[in-house]
């Protein structure tokens, strides 16, 4: 049996599966088998599969039914003891396997390691966060929740597979921010989690994934499923046996992620990050691309009661409770929350 499942979920990956793949085949590291789940795509990214066929990888096709789905699916047919995930439009590094035996060996549950962003308008952005030695998951989950942006991103972590069996974790079918939903729990449930400070993972934004989507439907869907994901963290982790302290920044962290969501329900914001290091030609055309949609005062329309209706759900939260005011920025941010959520946007202390 491999020591380690790399799952790949492929929805029309016939662009990138190739570098993602050849990335991983192309390390020293032997111990590990790929789990490759096709998930309905319609494009070549099956023909392009086939020509990888190895002992390696255990190819799986089957219907569109989601990433969510597809993980567990992949999750179910993994024979490692410790599962990774990999985005097929992403790829690793060649030392990705680098400095992670002897953890495994030692039966750590979740290994930590670090990435790099990488888009075709800005420099590749190394993604920060605290790193540690051995510690339990409640500690990992209070070093990480302040220091790290991107704790819920699912390719950051080498997980123990019976941390999914034996606690019968799964990521919920047919919702986003999926991530989001279920990373939390996992650590604050880890016995023994380490983060380390090697970059392994390339992190790959394209444009379509750096711009918010034009489909006010589908932001609707994402703002719902984060709100569906706050709600269910917050009941969920009463029933685990965590400090005072925990609960509350899984609250603050909770709070952030969903104030997030208000941006996007703006046909005046962009998920550019850093505006000051695009080029020229970059910003013209965001802005034009604004002041298109503006034009349609039908689909502004629609977004603001979209915005108003997001602002009440997180009202009836009342979330400026999780904020506690430990130092001065957190009392301005739980005094605005309490007073006015739209006025977030503008002060926007994260």
């Amino acid at each position: 049996m491999p020591q380690i499942s790399i799952i790949i979920t492929a929805y029309n990956a016939e662009k990138t599966i190739e570098k993602c793949l050849n990335s991983i085949l192309d390390t020293k590291y032997n111990d590990y088998e790929i789990i490759l789940v096709n998930d309905g795509s319609t494009d070549n990214t099956d023909g392009i599969v086939q020509l990888f066929a190895s002992d390696k990888i255990k190819y799986f096709s089957k219907p569109n039914t989601g990433v969510a789905d597809s993980r567990n699916f992949g999750i179910e047919k993994a024979n490692g003891d410790y599962i990774a995930f990999v985005d097929s439009d992403d790829y690793v590094s060649s030392n990705y396997f680098e400095n992670i035996d002897s953890y495994m060996q030692e039966g750590i549950d979740i290994i930590k390691r670090k990435g790099i962003i990488l888009n075709n308008t800005l420099p590749q952005t190394k993604i920060e966060g605290a790193t540690f030695e051995i510690t339990t998951g409640e500690d990992a989950f209070n070093k990480l929740c302040f220091t790290d942006k991107y704790l819920d991103t699912l390719w950051s972590y080498i997980i123990r597979k019976s941390l999914f069996t034996e606690l019968n974790f799964k990521f919920e079918k047919g919702r986003y921010h999926e991530d989001f939903g279920l990373l939390p729990l996992l650590i604050l449930k880890a016995n023994k989690v380490v983060s380390l400070p090697d970059y392994v993972y390339y992190y790959v934004q394209s444009e379509n994934s750096i711009m918010r989507e034009q489909d006010l439907s589908k932001t609707i869907k994402k703002a719902q499923d984060a709100l569906y994901h706050y709600d269910n963290i917050l009941s969920t982790i009463e029933t685990y046996n965590l400090s005072e302290v925990t609960k509350e920044n899984v609250g603050i962290y909770l709070t952030n992620a969903i104030l997030l969501k208000i941006k996007e329900f703006d046909l005046t914001s962009t998920n550019f990050n850093e505006k000051s290091k695009m080029n020229k030609d970059d910003v013209e055309d965001t802005a034009n691309s604004i002041e298109d949609k503006i034009e349609n005062e039908s689909l502004k329309e629609q977004y603001k009661k979209a915005e108003n209706w997001y602002i009440k759900e997180l009202k009836k939260r009342k979330i400026y409770k999780n904020i506690k005011a430990r130092n001065l920025k957190q009392l301005i941010k739980k005094i605005i929350l309490f007073t006015n959520i739209k006025l977030y946007k503008i002060f926007a202390f994260v």
